[in-house]
């Protein structure tokens, strides 16, 4: 076999993980290779393109905070910019960001190639070499092997990936991408569980073909919440009037720090978003022909999405509603092409060309191309160390949609995650370990790590004990010392950070101490009410940054610190660390399967044992005292 080079860190997949787990091992100080079947692909967003939402904003914001590159490309890119959920607390308000598809990915190609210490190569991988348990190689179509000393696969839905439309059925891994079915062999002879997931996408209709008065227009709001520092910072600098936008314009973009970088000024040029709605008429028609469907007609075995169903399910599942929810939303500043967000589907050709012109202001539209299922193999992540390195190879890390999740930002934040990690591995250093009760991130990892899933998993603020102390206006607070100790993230930011912490504890002490008639300033700051800038003495040289964590530390005070105190509760069972030697099968005292179950996961503390589904809190107290038996 041909060796075609050798690399500390190798990355397969440029998907959204693959991404940020190439740039995060460069970052890093790893010599790294990036291996993808087409580089102008980068991030490509094969469903909807659109970045954030109800909890997986949360995880865009750590990322940005911690050095990734999600935020920043969103922003960069974005055309329509939304804060969900404004009528509750901050606790579960989110951002979305729809972007331009093509810029996106154009964005995020450029990064990579002017990226040091990374390298952007087009092949085929079909195999992973391993020897003594160790990860030694990939091996290519072509027969040459890329050698490397620790290796992340993100390879997305290629995995046996096989897209159903109908009764019809090929191999492929979507967007275009050709089936892994080697690479997919590969991990299960090596001794992998493997399982099968479902997910699928709506078709695509041309912008010029829908009659957008019939539906209700969903504006972007102004000025638009952005993920990044620092494209907060350049339109704190910069901002000028929004002009309005001609889609004729070919003056668009202009440079970044990087001479060939193109972007517009993040939120700039907006466009409207808009509502419709299925109807009966939707339908009675899916009821007529569900057995039609790939998913109903018996073709899927996968389990798929669910709290992103396809339109059949919608319809079988909730059979009381009248009517659903379908969002139009443009793909690109330029481009033809519109996404209907709502109407996922697994029905044939013909069936979908009737089912989208009986919704309101579809009667028109033309079909550029229909939509589909994609089923695809998975790896079961209790296979998983916290690190993102697999149990059972050395150097091999996985991050994505091969771990059971979906979604552009899961994948993201795991992509990061496992390459700050492999990098670390090759420089001899220990991994950085995400807390439940420090991020989203964390809760993401322990998730998949300690329960596993049978279905593709998504992040939502539910899913997170303490999400009071995880809001998304608190993020680079609480990760700044994670960021600090990453390296990667620009040092003025850390620097910024703790400045604006310095300010915040400051003030919220001196309010407390000042006193306007019978109370202190701070209880007059609890007021609903009452926002800082309408104190006596408030201070006009603050950030509103700064005011913005002033009035939420002060008015959820109570709260905050409940959740605090429940945090360091559960810390203290998180820092009891379980000897790696613990022989599960010899203590008897434990339920049969309170053994298999811990002998399966290797939970690396008592928390996260507690956290495995049927571990019940006497197990717990058994393996406690067995842990402090053993010293």
């Amino acid at each position: 076999m041909a060796d075609c080079g050798s690399f500390e860190v190798a990355v397969v997949g440029a998907g959204h993980a693959g991404c940020e787990a190439a740039l995060a091992a460069a970052r890093c100080g790893a010599r790294t290779a990036l291996i993808t079947l087409n580089r102008r692909l980068a991030a490509c967003m094969p469903c909807n393109p659109s970045v954030g939402g109800i909890a997986k904003s949360h995880l865009v914001y750590e990322l940005d905070a911690l050095g990734g590159e999600m935020g920043r490309n969103a922003d960069y890119t974005g055309i329509h910019f939304r804060t969900l959920n404004t009528r509750r607390g901050p606790a579960v308000q989110s951002t979305r960001v729809q972007c331009d598809k093509e810029r996106y990915s154009a964005r995020m190609a450029e990064i990579l190639r002017s990226q040091i210490n990374l390298t952007v190569l087009e092949a085929e991988v079909a195999e992973i070499g391993v020897d003594c348990e160790k990860v030694q190689n990939v091996r290519l179509g072509d027969s040459r092997t890329i050698a490397a000393d620790c290796l992340i696969l993100t390879p997305g839905t290629a995995l046996r990936g096989r897209i159903h439309i109908g009764c019809e059925s090929y191999p492929g891994g979507g967007n275009g991408a050709r089936s892994a079915d080697r690479l997919a062999a590969c991990l299960a002879e090596v001794g992998f569980r493997m399982g099968r997931l479902k997910t699928g996408t709506p078709p695509r209709l041309r912008q010029d073909t829908i009659d957008f008065s019939a539906m209700t227009p969903q504006p972007g709001d102004s000025p638009p919440p952005l993920f990044s520092w620092k494209a907060r910072r350049e339109r704190e600098m910069f901002h000028v009037e929004q002009p309005s936008f001609e889609r004729s314009s070919a003056h668009l973009f202009h440079v970044e720090q990087c001479r060939t970088l193109e972007h517009w000024t993040p939120g700039h040029h907006q466009v409207t978003c808009y509502v419709t709605h299925t109807t009966e008429a939707t339908h009675d028609l899916i009821r007529a022909n569900l057995q039609r469907s790939s998913l109903y007609g018996g073709y899927i075995k996968g389990t798929g999405v669910r709290y992103c169903p396809s339109v059949e399910d919608k319809i079988v599942k909730f059979p009381d509603k009248s009517s659903h929810h379908v969002f139009i939303e443009p793909e690109g500043l330029l481009s033809e092409l519109v996404y209907p967000n709502g109407i996922s589907n697994s029905l044939p050709a013909d069936v979908q060309n009737d089912l989208v012109h009986s919704i309101p202001g579809l009667e028109a539209a033309l079909l550029v191309r229909h939509g589909f299922a994609i089923e695809y193999d998975f790896c079961d992540p209790t296979q998983l160390r916290h690190s993102l390195e697999t149990k059972l190879i050395d150097g091999l890390f996985l991050a994505g949609q091969i771990n059971g999740t979906t979604g552009y930002e899961e994948a993201a934040a795991q992509g990061f995650v496992a390459g700050v990690n492999a990098a670390r591995k090759v420089q001899g250093r220990a991994p950085i370990i995400f807390g439940r009760t420090e991020s989203y991130i964390g809760v993401l990892i322990d998730d998949l790590v300690t329960k596993g899933t049978d279905e593709p998993y998504r992040m939502f603020t539910s899913r997170a004990e303490r999400r009071l102390l995880l809001r998304q206006d608190n993020t680079r607070y609480r990760m700044v010392n994670k960021a600090a100790e990453i390296g990667i993230v620009d040092s003025g930011h850390v620097d910024e950070t703790r400045r604006f912490e310095s300010l915040i504890v400051d003030e919220i002490a001196r309010l407390a101490q000042v006193r306007d008639g019978g109370n202190t300033l701070e209880r007059v700051l609890r007021r609903p009410e009452v926002r800082y800038r309408q104190l006596p003495t408030a201070r006009s040289d603050l950030h509103p940054d700064v005011v913005q964590q002033i009035e939420i530390r002060v008015k959820y005070d109570g709260y905050i610190q409940r959740e605090m105190q429940e945090a360091a509760r559960a810390g203290k069972l998180q820092s009891t660390r379980i000897p790696p030697s613990v022989n599960y099968a010899s203590i008897s005292a434990l339920r049969l399967e309170a053994r298999e179950k811990l002998a399966r996961i290797q939970p690396v503390s008592l928390g996260q044992a507690a956290r495995i589904p049927g571990i019940t809190p006497a197990d717990i107290s058994i393996l406690a005292v067995r842990v402090k038996a053993l010293g």
